[in-house]
């Protein structure tokens, strides 16, 4: 698997080139990153100095190259696993624009383990109709986005089934809470890679459902996952349940 790696400088494009030493038929043959001094071998600045083959490109970027990125893959036929949150409306706009030329796997976090919590909290919720959810989510202090996208992402896997639920983020003030409600809470502090959880209860018994990253390399290891998985599928827009259906 031939790999073009946008961000290939940052935090995240360090993991995924350590992942990749590790994993066999994996190689990165070309890196993409505007915050490097002046464009190298292997590292480039822009979209516009990148020449020669690869099967997928590896997105840890930044949202605001999406558009430039999406341009790049399309006019090469190349799919994309986009690792990059934060996107605005119009880039997600954008971005399901491509999909109709391209395969595009897009992931609020690409972490098996949350993959797996996904479709548990989903099935959870159709299980007990009338619990009530709540939503914790535990980041570093460096963390911009709050709720982060992966407990929004939890959030729509109930609504999946409750069609009528609603998110109240960081509850406070005065009055009860509704039948609908899921609360959402976003805590702060250190260096936490990530902790979800889930609670759902009745006035009888809490089901908790948590998973919690020790270390940022399990997102590099679910992307490579994500980009075995997309190269030869039609172009169309791919997820983490897309990859759990099929393994």
């Amino acid at each position: 698997m031939k790999i073009i790696l946008t961000g290939y400088e940052g935090h995240m494009g360090r993991e995924v080139r350590a992942c990749v030493e590790r994993a066999a038929g994996c190689e990165i043959v070309l890196g993409v990153d505007p915050m490097i001094p002046e464009s190298g071998e292997i590292c480039k600045k822009t979209f516009g100095e990148c020449a020669g083959e690869a099967d997928v490109i590896i997105d840890f970027s930044h949202h605001s190259l999406t558009g430039d990125l999406l341009v790049f893959a399309e006019s090469r036929n190349l799919p994309v696993v986009l690792a990059t949150t934060g996107q605005t409306e119009e880039e997600k706009a954008r971005i399901r624009e491509a999909a109709g030329k391209i395969p595009v796997f897009l992931a609020a976090n690409y972490s098996l383990g949350v993959a797996v919590l996904t479709d548990l909290v989903r099935k959870a919720a159709a299980l007990y109709p009338d619990g009530e959810i709540e939503i914790v989510e535990q980041h570093h202090d460096r963390k911009l986005d709050a709720p982060s996208g992966t407990a929004l992402s939890l959030f729509n896997a109930v609504k999946d089934v409750r069609p009528g639920a609603t998110a109240n983020c960081g509850r406070f003030g005065q009055g009860k809470r509704t039948p609908d409600e899921v609360g959402i809470h976003a805590i702060r502090m250190g260096n936490i890679v990530g902790v979800h959880e889930v609670m759902i209860g009745t006035q009888n018994e809490r089901i908790t459902l948590k998973h919690e990253a020790f270390s940022r390399g399990v997102f590099a290891e679910g992307s490579l996952k994500a980009a075995a998985f997309i190269i030869g599928k039609p172009a169309g827009m791919y997820d983490m349940k897309d990859l759990l259906a099929e393994g």
